[in-house]
């Protein structure tokens, strides 16, 4: 097997070093190992290396000392720290300053499998960044939605359409799908998200394919839809479940001939990109219900990626809260807290009905509410328990009615998440809202089509 990345252990403990390059050696890895600083900075001297693997003990000196001169000799390298003893200070100022992972001895074999997989990913796909960080995991739901976009990645042609509830990555798996797909060129072409609920009914038309001058009252200028905008680059319908019927035929003739006209135009254009649905709901019921064309569906669902929930991949949970603090730190220019045991627990015990975004949110709170000096992470525990349709609090708000007819498991799925939104904020229907990431007016159309949950969008007096 061919090597995919070169890798460089620095330990004195040879019995270790031969454990870590046996691991590395399934993972695609080339190894080297040196059993202190000076000979690492020889070995240095004569190649890069992709991956760093640094003990903190060794005969010579420490990891941590060793840590900024490692830096200004391999700076496009990734560094595992490994200690037997570890160190809060420590920690803290080596995550703050780049590295990778800081792992203790002794080595949990499944916890260093995840951590080098991980580094393994940042190095294939540099300029994917956080959007990769969130979406790779090492449950086998999430490595079948990776593969599946590698795959999707290679065929720009077909339309892919992403299923999953509210929260749960679909931009973000998006976004991947526009990187795998143009690879260096990515960040040169466009990326347009169309949230199809946001659109007005009266001026969809004009949004997506444009309109030429005197096209409508008002219209002075010819004006680029977000089709032509996404042009050679990738065009994201969100929500297309919200895109009114009148308007779906249209949209079926575009995605089918790849070809548009602007309103009040007689000029057809083309348009030479890739094309992403992404929908919460299941298009089989609403097909049936009469809201969705069939064809429409069918010519959707040609290439369907499935994002599983937060819940089904809670084994990724460490890895998604890691991911998601190192993209906070870095957005907020602060150093890197740490989060207690007992609050990793109470993480890993909650439902996440608003799946990533909600674990996102819930971690942007608790760093804001941290002060710089501060080693943890202050996360509001009452989030976490807050949000168990199982139970109320103090009686303030009465248990949301069950569905008065029968539903499909996807509408079973989003009217459960629905409840426990409105429970946990305590009726408040726009932060239930914020709280799913959805827009007020979608879920007042979710109300207004089961009526019962009304019951739990009361507020108590």
């Amino acid at each position: 097997m061919n090597a995919s990345f070169s890798c460089l252990i620095i330990d004195d403990d040879a019995g270790f070093v031969s454990m870590l390059a046996k691991v590395i050696n399934q993972e695609g890895g080339l190894v080297t190992s040196c059993p202190n600083l000076a000979e690492a900075r020889g070995e240095m001297e004569r190649r890069a290396h992709d991956l760093v693997v640094l003990d903190n003990r060794l005969p010579d000196g420490t990891g941590f000392a060793f840590y900024p001169e490692l830096v200004r000799r391999s700076p496009n390298a990734l560094v595992i720290m490994i200690t037997g003893v570890p160190e809060l200070a420590q920690a803290v100022e080596l995550t703050r300053n780049g590295v990778c992972d800081y792992l203790t001895k002794p080595l949990n074999v499944a916890d260093f499998v995840a951590c080098l997989r991980r580094a393994v990913v940042r190095l294939a796909h540099p300029d994917a960044g956080a959007v990769l960080d969130e979406l790779t995991g090492d449950a086998p739901p999430m490595r079948e939605v990776v593969a599946s976009l590698r795959h999707a990645a290679r065929h720009c042609e077909a339309t892919v359409l992403l299923l999953g509830e509210t929260g749960s990555g679909k931009d973000l798996a998006a976004r991947m799908l526009h990187r795998l797909t143009y690879g260096s060129e990515a960040a040169k072409r466009p990326y347009v998200p169309v949230n199809c609920s946001a659109l007005p009914a009266e001026m969809i038309e004009a949004e997506l394919f444009g309109s030429e001058k005197g096209a409508y009252t008002g219209a002075d200028k010819r004006r680029a839809g977000l089709i032509e905008g996404a042009d050679g680059g990738t065009l994201f319908l969100d929500e297309i479940t919200e895109m009114p019927l009148a308007h779906q035929a249209k949209l079926l003739r575009f995605l089918e001939s790849r070809e548009y006209r602007p309103l009040g135009g007689n000029a057809l254009r083309e348009f030479a990109g890739r094309i992403i649905a992404a929908t919460n709901r299941s298009l089989e019921a609403e097909v049936k219900q009469g809201r969705f064309r069939e064809d429409l569906l069918f010519r959707l669902s040609v290439t369907p990626i499935h994002l599983p929930a937060l819940r089904e991949r809670i084994s990724d949970l460490d890895q998604l809260l890691e991911a998601v603090l190192n993209q906070l730190c870095a957005k907020y220019n602060r150093k890197k807290p740490l989060v207690r045991p007992n609050d990793l627990e109470a993480l890993r015990r909650h439902s996440f009905p608003g799946n990533v975004r909600e674990l996102r949110n819930l971690v942007e709170r608790g760093l804001l509410h941290t002060g710089e000096d501060e080693a943890w992470l202050q996360l509001d525990s009452r989030w976490l328990t807050a949000s168990s349709a199982a139970r109320t609090e103090n009686g303030d708000i009465p248990p949301p009615a069950a569905p008065t007819r029968q539903l499909n498991a996807l509408d079973q799925q989003e009217y459960r998440l629905i409840q426990e939104a409105l429970v946990a904020e305590r009726g408040g229907i726009r932060r239930a809202a914020s709280r799913l990431g959805i827009t007020h007016q979608a879920l007042l159309r979710r109300l207004e089509k089961w009526p019962e949950l009304r019951q739990a969008a009361q507020r108590p007096p």
